[in-house]
């Protein structure tokens, strides 16, 4: 159960380090708004995570294949998702954001851990990334799991990928007072151009995928 357990924390790490969208949006929302709010869009990326390692642990094939037969369009509309959330990150104020009331920072996090969820769960490439790890780290998919056990490697890798988020929020935060306003701004228009450039190129592998 332990091994499991480690395990399934290597895979909540190795599905999460590598720096796509989510990455990019976390470290620019830590910049922007600090720890807490990069931290979130990585929550709802983790939470993304552990619902398609349910799929995977549990065998739901009927879901696993409808995402198989409408890849296409999963990619299409998961990359338009994507692109509008890049585009608003390159037109926002940082300064607007900075002098935002306190008090609707909870708000404000909550539409952040459903922005870091859409992204991640309009990727179906996340689930074939988990299954790869599942594969390298040894987890079995088809065993037959205890309820028990299923809920030990769903925990780790939730422990994993947040592990993760907040290490990388964290490491990003501490250099946050070295930007001024006007690097702030760049940030932002760098970051949702290239945001809006990996969701128009999913956009355009589902369409040509469609089209094909």
């Amino acid at each position: 159960m332990l091994a499991n357990f480690i395990k399934a924390i290597i895979v909540g790490l190795g599905a999460s380090i590598p720096l796509g969208p989510l990455g990019i949006m976390c470290i620019q929302k830590t910049i922007s708004k600090g720890r807490n709010s990069g931290f979130s869009i990585g929550l709802g990326s983790s939470l993304a995570d552990v619902f398609y390692a349910t799929i995977a642990l549990f065998s739901l094939s009927f879901i696993n294949d409808f995402i198989e037969q409408n890849r296409s369009w999963v990619m299409l509309i998961g990359g338009i998702i994507i692109f509008f959330i890049g585009l608003n990150i390159a037109v926002s104020n940082p300064v607007r954001q900075l002098r935002q009331p306190k008090k609707s920072n909870g708000s404000k996090h909550a539409q952040e851990i459903l922005q870091g969820f859409a992204v991640t769960i309009s990727n179906p490439g996340a689930l074939v990334l988990l299954l790869g790890f599942f594969a390298l780290v040894g987890i079995n998919i088809g065993e037959q799991y205890t309820r028990y056990s299923v809920v030990v490697i769903l925990a780790g890798i939730f422990l994993g990928t947040t592990s993760w988020w907040f290490l990388l929020s964290t490491g990003i935060n501490i250099f946050r007072r070295r930007f001024r306003l006007r690097q702030l701004l760049w940030i932002n228009r760098i970051s949702g151009t290239l945001i809006a450039l990996l969701g128009l190129i999913s956009a355009a592998e589902g369409l040509f995928r469609l089209v094909g």
